[in-house]
């Protein structure tokens, strides 16, 4: 496996291509209609293209942030492809996606088109996931994109987009409470949250009901700070490796105790469209999340004036100056699916025709996972994106790191920090019960 700081780079160089590496192959139109031309003896008549037979796509989509985005999309779609249609179904945001589609598989309803993250979830879906490698789509993914659904040389899934996170900061707040400088360590984030309570602003927006933010977007922290993820990982599934007394935890506890001490009242009754309603309101002057909630801040007050900060852990500021950036999950085509040659054509055409790039950057307003799609004008994707590309390309960026956690980690660990927060445990506690959960479920 390739260590992420590598991916790191890759990504750093290939993300500068966005603004400059358009592509006018648009194929993809073309591709999902399909004709059947045959030609007889003696018959000079142009062959007329077939209708195709009545299909339906069954699309399980775990990003609740574009869902009215899809159903507008799929209008388009069923209208330029007669004879096909897309029944899309949304579930993330404060449902679980995976137990979700899990129920669906176990009922026998397989979608034809799902999400999957890679790493060790591709690995637990693999009896599942068609081969996408011949796609014409593959070369012209970014590199960096390409490692979680990658195994044995083949690909097994088309990356959604880019997104990085961290602590998303309302800037027009932060100049009415006097902080004037961004905060990089520990202890200056602390002074800059003392400053907004005493200018009336409650610091951070805490959506801690909701275990993912927890378990996944919280807690990488402490693994994306280890010297190498990947090795820290490797000891954990091997033995060699522990959770409590490893400094990056230690360090890391501290900036979750920071948020609480400092965030909204009841964060464990606090869910994802609350905190982000607290957050675009005006209610807090930061919260936990990436680029990914635009769409749903802009819906709220568009006009924010917004940027994205680290998340210390340490009083290094240099090396606390990073933000989050990876995949956050893939399209996958079900093996078994009777349509999967249409599931392959619309995702095709998602990612080559201009129709589906428009939907990619305008309306789902997402940093496109492919080398082609142009982003002639950042500020389409928002504050978010455009301070986490340019984090990007001076490569400050660290790994994501949960989808090579052991199946069903996630959840455990998210209820462990929810017990810590709620004072029914302690931090060894909690430390005690990580490590319980990795050693339960590593395989």
């Amino acid at each position: 496996m390739k260590k992420w700081s590598l991916m790191s780079l890759v990504f750093v160089m290939l993300i500068g291509l966005l603004a400059g590496c358009g592509s006018n192959n648009n194929n993809g139109g073309n591709a999902a209609k399909g004709t059947n031309e045959t030609t007889n003896s003696g018959n000079t008549e142009t062959p007329k293209e077939e209708p195709k037979k009545d299909v339906t796509l069954k699309i399980f989509n775990f990003k609740v942030e574009i869902a009215e985005a899809m159903n507008k999309m799929k209008a388009e779609y069923e209208a330029a492809n007669p004879g096909v249609k897309l029944e899309i179904e949304s579930v993330g945001g404060g449902a679980d996606y995976g137990a979700a589609l899990k129920a669906k598989v176990a009922s026998g309803e397989t979608p034809d088109i799902f999400n999957n993250g890679g790493y060790n979830e591709m690995n637990t879906w693999m009896e599942h996931l068609e081969d996408l490698s011949d796609q014409p789509w593959v070369a012209d993914v970014v590199d960096a994109a390409k490692e979680p659904m990658t195994k044995d040389g083949k690909m097994y899934g088309m990356p959604m987009n880019l997104e990085g996170y961290g602590f998303l900061y309302n800037k027009d707040l932060f100049t009415k409470a006097g902080v004037t400088e961004l905060p990089k360590t520990l202890t200056q984030l602390e002074e800059a949250a003392k400053k907004l309570e005493a200018a009336g602003i409650t610091p951070f927006a805490n959506g801690y009901q909701e275990w993912w933010i927890l378990g996944i977007h919280n807690l990488n922290v402490a693994f994306a700070n280890q010297a190498s993820p990947d090795e820290f990982i490797k000891g954990l599934n091997e033995g060699t490796s522990k959770i409590k007394g490893n400094e990056s935890f230690n360090n890391w506890s501290k900036l979750l105790d920071m948020t609480v001490k400092y965030g909204n009242k009841n964060p464990l009754t606090t869910d994802y469209n609350t905190q982000v309603t607290l957050f675009a309101s005006g209610k807090a002057a930061m919260m936990q999340q990436g680029n990914w909630t635009q769409v749903q801040i802009d819906g709220i007050d568009p006009n924010l004036n917004l940027g994205v900060l680290p998340m210390p852990i340490s009083e290094d500021a240099a090396a606390n100056d990073k933000l989050y950036v990876g995949v956050p999950n893939n399209w996958v085509v079900n093996k078994n699916s009777k349509v999967k040659e249409e599931a392959k054509q619309f995702l095709n055409w998602l990612v080559t025709s201009e129709e589906g790039k428009k939907y990619i950057v305008n309306e789902f307003k997402f940093i496109p996972a492919f080398k082609s799609i142009e982003v002639t004008d950042q500020t389409v994707l928002g504050d978010i994106a455009t301070d986490i590309i340019t984090y990007s390309k001076e490569g400050k960026t660290l790994s994501w790191n949960w989808f090579k956690y052991p199946d069903g980690a996630t959840q455990e660990f998210g209820s462990a920090m929810q017990a810590y927060i709620a004072k029914k445990s302690d931090k060894d506690g909690m430390f005690d019960a990580f490590q319980k959960t990795w050693d339960n479920l590593k395989k």
